[in-house]
């Protein structure tokens, strides 16, 4: 069994473990909590009694994004664990739900349980394009979705009732981030192997304006489908053009490209891989296929710490076989899980529409930033004390725009070595 295979059947066989006062549910029990939000003629603000937070997760537990699962789930089951250790005001209930892809449509189950459950928030999905299928029935009933990997820059102008929000930058950051390079690095072609949906399209649309403004010229964009597993006919037309550099947009269809470009005999240093296939590949390829390629992913780097408390929190928590090996969105996840709750705090309240009118304030986005904080107990004790907070999370300051994108992001650069794992420079 699968590293995290077996945690989705721990999850399953048990209705609750207990997590330093968290209630652990599989997807399909339903977890009953209450609140009583403040009366106050100018909104909701401060809680009158100990609040209780319902959040449900979307996360990839299977398709062809389940390599995130393990590091998003850990940063929601890390987060939760630490609040309610803080005994300040309010209690996190996590319920965890798969996203699946739109391949095996495993989201089509989880989001009416989810919603059954009466969560106040669901986080997810980490694909675009599985986000774009639920968002307008998990904005719809009144629950707040924010996603710690969505990029596709679609979601910045969505009809979502202020409902949507993201802790992952737009695919507007990461394509300027990939054309500006790929051309730096001395490219003046480039070939594109790209999924055909929300992320894929998006992503490739600015990374080919930046490449071109840059001077360089884009002699080849091949296309495929979710689901579809030979890419014979993309790989030979690009590698036709003599592209002095390839860009793969795509999940885990790197592990069949990447392989086959290698047999080919193309330069791997050229390669350039995104935030949906830049992953720690190791022994899953054989020695040295992935050698020289570059990856990148949003997130500043994180402390050795967090990583541990992240492991633990994955092994301990979530029953993880084996420790992480790759943190992608790990603190995306962990941030949007404590931003919910210091702004059900700051609400006074769980209603989802109460939690998203505080989520910019908490964030310090806006025109009037409060007090900066680094961690829940921190941040709790400003609120308390009748103050606004500026939460400054692992995965950067965040400050929440009007649309409910952050507008404080990084973007890491990876280089691989011969045993298939990269490290970061910069």
């Amino acid at each position: 069994m699968s590293v995290f295979a077996k945690a989705k059947a721990s999850r399953s066989k048990s209705l609750k473990s207990v997590l330093g006062g968290i209630a652990m549910v599989g997807v399909g029990a339903l977890v009953l909590a209450g609140c009583t939000p403040t009366e106050n003629p100018d909104g909701p603000s401060g809680p009158t009694e100990q609040l209780t937070l319902k959040i449900g997760t979307l996360l990839p537990q299977t398709g062809s994004l389940s390599f995130l699962g393990p590091p998003e789930e850990a940063g929601v089951a890390l987060a939760a664990k630490e609040i309610n250790e803080a005994n300040l005001g309010i209690t996190v209930e996590i319920t965890y739900g798969d996203s699946g892809d739109p391949d095996n449509k495993a989201y089509a189950t989880a989001v009416p349980t989810l919603l059954s459950a009466g969560v106040s928030a669901i986080i997810g999905a980490a694909a675009s394009g599985v986000s774009k299928l639920v968002i307008d029935q998990i904005t719809g009933a009144g629950v707040i979705q924010i996603s710690p990997a969505n990029t596709s820059p679609d979601f910045t102008t969505w009809d979502d009732d202020g409902l949507y929000w993201r802790t992952a930058p737009s695919d507007l950051l990461q394509g300027e981030v990939l054309g500006n390079l790929v051309a730096e690095e001395g490219a003046s072609s480039l070939g594109m192997i790209v999924i055909n949906d929300a992320y894929g399209t998006g992503l490739e649309k600015v990374t080919a304006e930046t490449f071109e403004n840059a001077g360089g010229t884009v002699v080849a964009t091949e296309y495929f489908n979710d689901g579809d597993t030979n890419f014979s006919a993309q790989i030979s037309t690009v590698l036709a053009q003599d592209p002095d550099a390839i860009a793969l947009i795509t999940f885990d269809q790197a592990y069949t490209i990447l392989p086959a470009l290698k047999d080919q005999g193309y330069d791997m240093s050229k390669v350039y891989l995104v935030d949906g296939n830049t992953k720690q590949f190791g022994a899953d390829l054989p020695a040295g296929t992935v050698e020289g390629a570059t990856g990148m992913a949003p997130g500043p780097s994180l402390a050795d710490d967090f990583q541990d408390r992240l492991n633990d929190a994955w092994q301990t928590e979530l029953d993880g076989a084996e420790p992480l090996s790759d943190f992608l969105y790990a603190a995306e996840s962990y941030d949007a899980v404590m931003l919910l709750a210091l702004a059900a705090l700051a609400a006074g309240s769980t209603d989802g529409a109460d939690i998203a009118a505080k989520l910019q304030e908490v964030s310090g986005g806006g025109d009037d930033p409060g007090e900066k904080a680094t961690d829940f107990a921190s941040a709790a004790q400003i609120i308390l004390d009748g103050g606004k907070v500026d939460y400054d999370g692992y995965s950067g300051g965040i400050k929440f725009d009007d649309a409910g994108d952050p507008t404080d992001a990084t973007i890491g650069i990876f280089k691989y070595g011969a045993d298939n794992m990269h490290t970061r420079t910069n």
